[in-house]
């Protein structure tokens, strides 16, 4: 693993601004930060950061709460560069480094350790348990107790269908929980928005969105992209879907709330 560490400097040339977010986007998250307590006085956080639509936002909102919510917490960014040719995030380093945010970027050869560590699991499971790995080493090692991750929504709407219909369990991602380990706590601010809300955002405030083109991934229709295609049917049928949705997965998106 190489953790390029970005420190950087509130003097840095060619500054750029962080982009205040929509008054939809920030009650929702808001209320969610408030509903699921994800952050608390003294947290020092860490954001998963892709360089997708998603994480971008996530970067944004973490920066107006930071400079107006009444607690202090500080927050810093990791990006996983899995070294696939056909996903680069490098970009985002001098981004980051523009925005002036303690940034670390961790390269490790996901892809070519897929070919003789994947056992029986997907591509993407393998990936992104890698991923999820690096992380909590990266908050361990400089002392982040918080790591924040941006799925929404849609993705949790979509992850309860997926368990419902091919696990025949009823679970989606929580909100707020602590892993086995104890150490770290994992947030995700985003699950009362929108995916079409970060995406106007990141359009409108033109950020500079990485686009992942894994071929692993993308070479056939995904579970996950047959249940986004599903629900978009249904919601055409029926305008208060995800509101509802919302409301049914209350108890699985708390669990784990009380151990915190």
């Amino acid at each position: 693993m190489l953790d390029v560490a970005v420190l950087m400097d509130s003097v840095a040339p060619n500054r750029l601004e962080f982009v205040k977010p929509p008054k939809s986007l920030l009650s929702k998250v808001g209320k969610a930060i408030g509903e699921y307590q994800l952050i608390r006085e003294g947290d020092r956080i860490l954001l998963g950061l892709s360089g997708g639509k998603d994480s971008l936002a996530l970067l944004h909102l973490l920066n107006h709460f930071q400079r107006h919510a009444p607690i202090q917490f500080e927050f810093a960014a990791v990006t996983i560069d899995p070294q696939a040719d056909t996903f680069d995030p490098s970009p985002l380093i001098p981004y980051m480094e523009s925005l002036g945010i303690p940034y670390h970027y961790v390269r490790e050869p996901i892809v070519k350790l897929a070919e003789t560590h994947m056992d029986n699991d997907s591509y993407c499971a393998f990936c992104s348990r890698m991923k999820r790995g690096l992380m909590y080493r990266t908050a361990r090692e400089h002392g982040y107790n918080v790591l924040a991750l941006a799925q929404h929504l849609d993705d949790l709407a979509e992850s309860f269908l997926m368990s419902a219909f091919h696990g025949g369990k009823l679970k989606t991602m929580k909100a707020h929980y602590r892993i086995d380990a104890g150490d770290l706590r994992v947030i995700r601010p985003l699950v009362m928005v929108r995916e079409r809300q970060t995406a106007d955002f990141a359009k409108a405030a033109a950020l500079p969105v990485i686009v992942e083109n894994c071929p692993m991934c993308f070479d056939m229709p995904t579970q996950r992209q047959h249940m986004k295609e599903l629900l978009a049917g249904e919601e055409q049928q029926n305008t208060h879907l995800f509101k509802s949705l919302l409301t049914a997965m209350q108890p699985l998106i708390r669990d784990g709330l009380e151990n915190t």
